[in-house]
C-alpha cells in the first residue's frame, strides 16, 4: 500500500535557538517546535508538570452544584450508588470516585451494565432496579450526557441524578440534577478532551477544596486516573498530559494491589504508557468485552492479596478467550474478504453468525488498518445484524450512516467508530447504499499519509539521543511517538521471522550500522535483496536482548531509494 511520506517544516536557525534556549539536543528542540510547544510555559508544563498545572474544577459547568449536593451526602450519610461504563474509563472512574466517597464515610453501591446483554449506558431496567434500593442520590460516570429519555425515567422514579461524563451532548440536556461534561456549549471549562475519569478525578478535586483537605486526598489517585485517561485513547496534551506525566510516576509506585498486580502478569519490565495501553488495558477491557465487567472492578478495590491473586487468573483466562474469539472471527473475516474479493469495495462490510458482540470491533480495527478502507463487521442473530465499525481519516463514517437511515434500525458513535444494528434484509441495500456514499466521496483518492518528524543520520544516532526522548513520554492520541527518516541506506542482511509474519534487517550508512524490525512486514523480505539500497521511515527504540541494549529502527514504511 503507497503512503505519502508528509515532513514537517524544520528551520534549522529556529531549531539551534530553541535547542540553546531550553538546553535540549536538537532532536528534541525539533520534535517540540513540530508539536508547536514553543512558549515557556507550554515547554515547561509538557516536560515538567506539577500539581500546580491543573485547571480550576469549579470552571466545568454545574460543579458547585453538585459537589454542594454531594457534600450534603457526606454531611446526612446517604445512600449513594455509582452508575458506570465497563471499559477501562468506566471501571477507573467508578474506582476512583467510590474510594474518594468511602474515605468521607459514605455507603457507596456500584452498577455496571452487562455490554452482552444491556449495552452502552443507562437502561430503564437498570433504573427500576435501583429505584427499589433506596439511594438518595445516583452518579453517572463516563456515560449519561446523551439519556434524556433514562434521566426522565429516572425523575419519575424518584432518583436524582448527577452526571458525569465527556462525550459529546446532543442539542438537549438531561434533566438531571447536575449534568458535569466539558464538551457541553455553555461550557467555560479551558480543555474539553478529559477522559470520563479525567472528569470524575475533577469532581474529588472540586470536593476536596470545598472540604479543605490536603492535596494528597485526591492526588494519590492519579495512578489509576492515568490508567483510564491513557486506555480511553483522549488527546494527551494540556490537562491529560498533567494527569498522565504525574501520574506514571505513581503507577510505577502505586500502592493499589490490582494495578501492580496485572502490571506484573503483563510482562513489562518497562511501565510507561504502551505498557498502559498493550498490557493493562486489553486485560481490564476484556473483561467487560466477555461479560464480567464486576472482575475487573473489584480488582482495583481490592485489598486483599489473595484475592487479587485469584482475579488476576480470572483477567488472564478472559484475555486469552478474548484473544481466541478475536483470532478466529479475523480469520474467518479474512476468507470472506478473499473469497468474495471484497478488498475492492469502498467500503468492507461482512458478517457471521453468532461473532461475538465484544470483540468485533477490534476485528474491524484490524480489518481497517490491513486494507485502509472503512470496515464495517456484523453479528447475525435471527433476522436482526448488529456490529461494529471503524474508518479512515477523511471519511466520517457517522455522518455517511445519517444518510442511511431507510435502512439501518439504530446506530450511534463518531467520525472514526460507530455501533450499529439493522434488519438482514436490509443488509444488501445498506451495502449499496454506503457504497454509493463512499464513490461519491472518492474516498479511493485518500492516501495513508506518515508524518515524519525530520531526517536524520544514522551517524547522528546514539543511545543517550535515543534514551532522551523518553521526556516526551507518555506517548498516544494527540502527542505520537517520533517519526524519522533515513535515506539512502543500504541493506547488509534481510529476512523474514515468525513464520514470514515479520521483517528482520541490519542496514548502513557508510560505516554505521543498525538493526531495524519491521512488524507484518514479513512480505518484503521477497521484495528487497542484500546490497539495495533503500529509504526507511520508523521509530528510534532501544532493543534489550539477553541482558544488551541495542538501537533498533521500528519500521513503519520501505521504499527504494530514488
Amino acid at each position: 500500500m503507497n503512503k505519502k511520506w508528509q515532513f514537517y517544516d524544520c528551520d534549522e536557525e529556529k531549531i539551534e535557538e530553541f535547542s540553546k534556549k531550553y538546553n535540549v539536543n536538537k532532536l528534541l528542540a525539533t520534535i517540540l517546535i513540530n508539536r508547536n510547544i514553543i512558549n515557556e510555559e507550554d515547554v515547561r508544563i509538557f516536560l515538567n508538570p506539577n500539581r500546580n498545572d491543573f485547571h480550576d474544577p469549579y470552571l466545568l459547568p454545574d460543579m458547585k452544584n453538585a459537589v454542594d449536593r454531594i457534600v450534603k451526602s457526606i454531611q446526612n450519610k446517604e445512600k449513594i450508588i455509582i452508575y458506570g461504563d465497563y471499559d477501562v474509563d468506566g471501571i477507573t472512574s467508578i474506582t476512583v470516585l467510590k474510594s474518594f466517597l468511602e474515605e468521607r464515610g459514605l455507603k457507596v453501591d456500584h452498577y455496571i451494565p452487562n455490554r452482552l446483554e444491556e449495552g452502552y449506558g443507562l437502561n430503564k431496567q437498570a433504573l427500576k432496579e435501583i429505584s427499589t434500593k433506596n439511594y438518595d442520590l445516583m452518579i453517572t460516570v463516563d456515560c449519561g450526557i446523551s439519556a434524556i429519555e433514562e434521566i426522565q425515567y429516572a425523575n419519575e422514579l424518584g432518583i436524582e441524578t448527577i452526571i458525569t461524563d465527556h462525550h459529546e451532548p446532543g442539542d438537549e440536556l438531561p434533566k438531571a440534577f447536575a449534568v458535569i461534561d466539558a464538551k457541553r456549549k455553555d461550557n467555560k471549562y479551558p480543555f474539553r478532551e478529559l477522559a470520563g475519569v479525567g472528569v470524575s478525578f475533577k469532581l474529588c478535586q472540586a470536593i476536596g477544596i470545598k472540604l479543605g483537605l490536603d492535596e494528597k486526598e485526591y492526588l494519590k489517585y492519579l495512578d489509576i486516573v492515568c490508567v483510564g485517561t491513557i486506555s480511553d485513547i483522549v488527546p494527551l496534551i494540556d490537562e491529560n498530559r498533567v494527569i498522565t506525566k504525574l501520574g506514571l510516576k505513581l503507577v510505577k509506585q502505586t500502592k493499589n494491589l490490582g494495578l501492580k498486580a496485572i502490571i506484573d502478569a503483563s510482562g513489562y519490565s518497562k511501565i510507561d504508557s504502551t505498557t498502559i495501553s498493550f498490557g493493562i488495558a486489553p486485560r481490564i477491557n476484556a473483561c467487560g468485552r466477555m461479560g464480567y465487567q464486576e472482575d475487573a472492578l473489584k480488582l482495583f478495590l481490592s485489598k486483599d492479596s489473595n484475592e487479587v491473586n485469584q482475579l488476576i487468573q480470572k483477567l488472564n483466562t478472559y484475555n486469552s478467550k478474548r484473544q481466541d474469539t478475536e483470532k478466529n472471527i479475523y480469520n474467518e473475516a479474512i476468507e470472506q474478504i478473499q473469497k468474495g474479493n471484497l478488498d475492492k469495495d469502498d467500503v468492507i462490510i461482512i458478517g457471521g453468525n453468532n461473532w461475538h458482540h465484544g470483540v468485533i470491533g477490534i476485528v474491524s480495527s484490524k480489518i481497517t488498518d490491513m486494507y485502509f478502507k472503512p470496515s464495517i463487521l456484523l453479528c447475525f442473530e435471527d433476522d436482526i445484524a448488529k456490529g461494529s465499525g471503524r474508518s479512515i481519516p477523511g471519511f466520517d463514517l457517522y455522518e455517511a450512516l445519517s444518510k442511511c437511515s431507510n435502512s439501518i434500525e439504530k446506530f450511534g458513535g463518531h467520525s472514526m467508530a460507530i455501533g450499529i444494528t439493522l434488519k438482514k434484509d436490509k443488509l444488501e441495500e445498506f451495502k449499496k447504499q454506503l457504497e454509493n456514499i463512499a464513490k461519491n466521496s472518492n474516498i479511493k483518492d485518500i492516501m495513508p499519509i506518515i508524518n515524519i518528524d525530520g531526517q536524520i543520520n544514522l551517524s547522528d544516532v546514539d543511545k543517550d539521543i535515543v534514551e532522551s526522548l523518553s521526556v516526551l513520554e507518555p506517548f498516544g492520541e494527540g502527542n505520537k511517538m517520533p517519526l524519522f527518516a533515513y535515506k539512502n541506506l543500504k541493506i547488509d542482511s534481510i529476512r523474514a521471522l515468525s513464520e514470514g509474519k515479520h521483517l528482520k534487517l541490519t542496514l548502513k550508512d557508510n560505516n554505521n550500522i543498525i538493526n531495524a524490525i519491521g512488524f507484518n512486514m514479513g512480505y518484503l523480505a521477497d521484495e528487497y535483496l542484500i546490497g539495495d539500497r533503500i529509504d526507511v521511515v520508523g521509530l528510534l527504540e532501544i532493543n534489550t536482548f539477553n541482558g544488551v541494549d541495542n538501537i533498533q529502527i521500528n519500521l513503519k514504511d520501505v521504499m527504494k531509494s530514488i
